[in-house]
């Protein structure tokens, strides 16, 4: 089964075999969908143009048409005034029907993902907080037993860079209040859990991977203490602009320092000075809900 996210910086597939509920294929590409999108409301020429390319390169190592798909579009095409032409455009080039989603269906499909992975790892399922940082939105998630308690907040690393690129940490600390009242009305879990691609790259980063040499198997599962980010962000900040990209990603070492400094300053709002980093998210969750 193929599972498409077109998120607000990034598209991201993977074909998952059903039975061993493992990836196939994968795929993922940086567009910048919500490039400048809180300033003009609109997804720009160039992302469309970044959304198509990233497809037909994608067409060339996942066959679309060899496995039943669900494709999901998140909060830039949730708050995007073309994003019926965004649609349309994609379905008119390669058939495929994206459907946009709101931000607890997001949390729902990333959950399962999630599950399927850590029971893979052999960690409990029934008690843990997640917290997936999308460019655009972020979603927190209480599961205790049978609860599942999800909210999603409009920010995002991509929209809170471009709303206080003069002062940063201001404008996360008033982005987090209300994700940090919503913590506080549930019950401390026994862990939490971080997805996405801050968390990922950071995890990554630390073991000496750049990002052309990413391998998610030496991700899932890894434990990052709050001081590893900060260790992260300093040693990036010391980095020359080519080394960034290199370790980032090209035009993503921005955005991964802002990233770093939201899941910092979250992991405090909501009382946790470690998270286990889980690669697998909404895409894993998409594809293996066709299952």
């Amino acid at each position: 089964m193929i599972g498409f996210d077109l998120g607000s910086n990034t598209i991201r597939i993977v074909q998952m075999d059903c039975k061993s509920k493992k990836r196939v294929r994968e795929f993922e590409r940086i567009v910048k969908t919500g490039k400048n999108l809180q300033r003009t409301g609109y997804i720009s020429d160039e992302s469309i143009q970044n959304i198509l390319n990233a497809l037909k390169d994608a067409s060339k190592v996942i066959d679309f048409k060899s496995d039943k798909t669900k494709c999901i579009a998140t909060q830039a095409l949730r708050v995007a005034k073309n994003a019926d032409e965004v649609i349309s455009s994609i379905k008119d080039k390669f058939g495929l029907e994206f459907e946009i989603i709101d931000g607890n269906s997001e949390a729902r499909y990333t959950i399962f993902g999630v599950k399927n992975a850590i029971r893979s790892l052999g960690i409990k399922d029934d008690d843990f907080a997640i917290f997936d940082l999308g460019g655009g939105s972020t979603e927190l998630s209480y599961v205790q037993n049978n609860n599942i308690s999800t909210k999603s907040f409009p920010f995002g690393i991509l929209n809170i860079y471009e709303r206080y690129n003069q002062d940063l940490l201001l404008g996360i600390r008033k982005e987090l209040k209300p994700l940090a009242k919503f913590a506080k009305r549930h019950k401390r879990p026994s862990f939490l859990i971080a997805t996405a691609g801050t968390p990922t790259t950071v995890c990554a980063f630390l073991q000496g991977l750049d990002y052309e040499h990413y391998e998610h198997e030496k991700v899932n599962g890894k434990a990052l203490h709050v001081e590893d980010y900060k260790k992260a962000y300093d040693m990036i900040l010391s980095m020359s602009s080519g080394e960034q990209e290199r370790y980032c990603g090209i035009g993503r070492s921005e955005l991964i320092k802002t990233g770093i400094l939201i899941v910092i300053n979250l992991m405090a709002n909501i009382g946790f000075s470690k998270s286990i980093v889980i690669d697998n998210g909404l895409r894993e969750g998409v594809a293996l809900s066709l299952c």
